[in-house]
Order: structure tokens, then C-alpha cells, then sequence
């Protein structure tokens, strides 16, 4: 099957609907899943999961009437979140598919794979190899047409959640919760119905077209109304999910945007009481005080590239028990290494309720640099302008150089790292320095060079 090159990405598929995405297309894609499975000796059945855009039900559909069609069983969980395909992967025990775009807007859709245990499936681990049998096509065997069955998973998952982090003894808070019409609408009623919390819903309502803003907090025009929310009610803390809630972006009580590596940090470090001495994740974007509060606190820092397939990996390598992104995914090895929006946000919510402290007190300690946030930047030849960048600055005095993903530049008190997207056709430029006037000089140097 011909198929536009880039719908394949470094970890998932994604594409438009009906041009890229069809029926069709997952059709073939369920069989070259299964061919692949096959050939890594696999268990024989897959579980399929879909999120609340209007496409994805069909794509599943013919998904797994691929996979059935070469003799494989599939179990359909139905309406899910991304980390709960991830947790019925791991309970079960057997391979998965997570028909979702993510936070991309309503004309995309995709899918996540895993394998079983919910074990990652990147370009490099086998997304490759299916892309190829999609390509070339995978021949159908004559055998028995396997079985479709449909199993509900929604309580079970809610109560692994509930048993990774104690939340008995919270004090009573208040919560703000976004959904964005996504995912989160589906499972938020049901896990924070049973916290010591009153919740004030906000797009609960499951809508693909994404009526209200798009469900992609990294934006902060996505969280305007949230933190407004999070004011007018006084509210303890504020929750925004993406479209399939892997990710969770928080605000404190003062209506400000928590920086997903403040979040990290405090997750580290409660990490790090029950686990001494263990290996902790961060990625490359990450601020370095994650660093600083990792090895503060007896564990050791390990340093990845951006995408869950990488970090993933590098967990199941090193032993290690979290791993936190600067874009907001969050990874437990408790969680079968899988990411989970909620999860973070159940240890926040711990850390809160056992604290008479606010949240902005809390993460104050970890705040110790000034970042620019992920900068995007749609550039003629990223090569080049990324080329140019490095030649400037290797140049230069005391400064380290690498390209564990992209380009990374690092000084004394500040860093910065140019990478091309793994999922938009964009340059993501970040910036850190221990002082705002550091970094806003040091941001403005690379545009301008960018920029040409």
C-alpha cells in the first residue's frame, strides 16, 4: 500500500482522516501488527482501545478485522485513555493498540502500539518493520478467523491507579478539572469521584470536533480557561488533560501554569523516599534543577532524548523507577514503565492533601532557573539553520556540545537544545539560564541566527 512517508512517526502513526487515515489503511495495518507480533512470538491476542474522536470507531473496526482475519484473537476495552490501554497491556499481559491523534487537532487521527506488558514500539523497536510490511504488503495465510470479544476495564484501572499513591488521610481539596472534551471525560469521573475532593468538571463532554479549545495543554491559550476557573473558584489546584489524557498539566492556586519539570522534581523526590538510592529519568529539556533534586536526594539522574519510546526503553535497561518530560508525560515503573497523566496528578494531589502548604509553596524549592518554554519554529532548512547554531557556539569558551537528540549547547549556568519535531514539521527551540536576563539574551542570539 502506497502511503504518505510521514505518517509514520519516531513512536506512533498519525495522519489526516480520510487522506492519510482510512479504513482501508488500518485494515493493512492490523495485519502487518499481527505479521509482526507473529514474528516476535507474541501472546496471539491484541487489545484495541479508541478515544472519542468521530473516526476512530470504524478505524478500530477494520484495525481489528485485520488482526482477526490472520487468526489472532483481539479484546476491545472500548472508550480509553491512552495510559489505560497502557494498564490493560500491562495487567493482561498482551500486546495493544490505542486508536487516538493525541493532542493533535480534529482532522487527524492515529495509533499508539505496544507490546505486551505495554513495552514500546518506536521506529527503532518495530514500528519500522510494520510500516514496511504495510508497504509491501503482508500475504493472508488461509487459517481460523480469530475471535473479537469486548471486556470493560474502566474500575480496574482506576483502582492500580488508586493503589501506587496513598491518598487516604488528604485534607479536603478543591480540584478544577479540563478534560477538553477529550479522553479524560471518560475516565476522570471515575477516578476522582473516590478522593477526598470537590471536582468542578470543566468539557467533560466527549467531542472529537473539540468545540471548546483544542486539547493540547502545552499551549497556554488552551488553559486560559482554567486558570480563570481555578481563580473564580478558589480552587486548591487545576488539572488539564490532552485529548487522551497520557499528559496532565497542572495550575496552582494562584491561577499559574506549573512547569511540567517542577512537577518531575516533586515526583522525584517522592519517588526517592520510597525507593532510595534508585534511577531517575528526566529528558533533555527538562530543567536542571530535576537534576539537582534527584541527585539532592540520593538517586541518580539519567538523560534521554524526547519520546516515550526512548524513555521507555531506557527504564527497562536501568532499573529505573520514574521518568519525567518537559512536555508533561510522566512514567512509572510501577505502571509496567508506561505514562500516565493521572497518575502524576494523583501524586500532586498527595503531596497537597498532606500538606498544609499551597502548591506554589510546595514546588518553590525546585523553581531555580528561568526557561523560555518550547519555542517552535517553521524554518526553510533546519538542517542548516541548526548547522549554523552549532558552529557559533562550539566556537566558544567552556561550552559542551552533543547530539543525544538534536542539538544541545551547555554553559556554566544555562543550556538550550535545537531538535526537529518527531511529530510536526517544526524546529522546537528551549532555552534555560539561572537569571531572565541570561536567558532572554541567549534565546534571542539563537532566533536571530536561526532566523538568519
Amino acid at each position: 500500500m502506497n502511503q504518505t512517508p510521514n505518517i509514520f512517526k519516531a513512536y506512533d502513526i498519525r495522519g489526516l482522516v480520510d487522506s492519510e487515515i482510512t479504513p482501508d489503511f488500518t485494515f493493512v495495518t492490523g495485519l502487518a501488527f499481527a505479521r509482526f507480533l507473529q514474528q516476535e512470538r507474541e501472546p496471539a491476542t491484541v487489545v484495541v482501545a479508541q478515544d472519542m474522536r468521530p473516526s476512530s470507531p470504524a478505524l478500530a473496526d477494520a484495525f481489528s478485522a485485520g488482526v482477526t482475519s490472520t487468526g489472532l484473537d483481539v479484546i476491545r476495552i472500548g472508550l480509553a485513555s491512552t495510559d489505560m490501554l497502557y494498564f490493560a497491556s500491562g495487567k493482561l499481559g498482551l500486546p495493544g493498540a490505542m486508536f487516538t491523534a493525541s493532542h493533535n487537532p480534529a482532522a487527524y487521527n492515529g495509533i499508539k502500539l505496544c507490546l505486551s506488558s505495554a513495552r514500546p514500539i518506536g521506529k527503532e523497536s518495530g514500528l519500522g518493520v510494520i510500516e514496511n510490511f504495510v508497504r509491501q504488503g503482508s500475504p493472508l495465510e488461509i487459517r481460523s478467523v480469530g475471535v473479537e470479544k469486548k471486556r470493560d476495564m474502566l474500575e480496574e484501572y482506576v483502582d492500580h491507579l488508586l493503589s501506587l499513591v496513598n491518598l487516604d488521610s488528604i485534607r479536603p481539596l478543591t480540584l478544577v478539572i479540563d478534560a477538553g472534551n477529550g479522553m479524560a471525560g471518560h475516565t476522570a469521573p471515575a477516578i476522582f469521584a473516590r478522593l477526598n475532593c470537590t471536582v468542578i468538571p470543566m468539557y467533560y463532554e466527549l467531542d472529537g470536533s473539540f468545540p471548546n479549545h483544542e486539547a493540547n495543554p502545552i499551549d497556554p491559550d488552551n488553559l486560559r480557561d482554567l486558570q480563570r476557573a481555578v481563580k473564580k473558584h478558589k480552587a486548591d489546584l487545576g488539572l488539564a488533560f490532552d485529548g487522551d489524557a497520557d499528559r496532565c498539566f497542572l495550575v496552582d492556586e494562584n491561577g499559574l501554569v506549573i512547569n511540567p519539570s517542577d512537577l518531575t522534581s516533586l515526583i522525584a523526590h517522592r519517588e526517592l523516599v520510597k525507593h532510595p538510592g534508585s534511577r531517575i529519568i528526566y529528558n533533555l529539556i527538562s530543567s536542571r534543577a530535576v537534576l539537582e533534586v534527584i541527585q539532592e536526594n540520593g538517586g541518580t539522574g539519567l538523560r534521554s532524548r524526547v519520546g516515550h519510546s526512548y524513555i521507555k526503553a531506557m527504564m527497562a535497561e536501568s532499573g529505573a523507577i520514574f521518568g519525567g518530560e518537559h512536555s508533561g508525560h510522566f512514567y512509572f515503573n510501577e505502571f509496567w514503565r508506561a505514562d500516565s497523566g493521572a497518575l502524576a496528578a494523583l501524586h500532586a494531589i498527595a503531596a497537597l492533601g498532606e500538606s498544609k502548604k499551597s502548591m506554589s509553596q510546595i514546588l518553590a524549592p525546585y523553581q531555580r532557573y528561568v526557561s523560555s518554554g518550547e519555542i517552535n519554529l517553521t524554518v526553510k532548512d533546519a538542517q542548516a539553520a541548526t548547522a549554523l547554531v552549532e558552529k557559533t557556539f562550539s566556537a566558544r569558551k567552556a561550552v559542551e556540545v552533543d547530539h543525544l537528540d538534536g542539538l544541545s549547547v551547555i554553559g556554566d549556568t544555562w543550556w538550550f537544545n535545537l531538535r526537529p519535531s518527531n511529530t510536526e514539521p517544526l524546529l522546537r527551540l528551549n532555552v534555560e539560564a539561572k537569571k531572565a536576563a541570561a536567558m532572554n539574551k541567549l534565546r534571542d542570539e539563537v532566533l536571530a541566527l536561526i532566523r538568519g
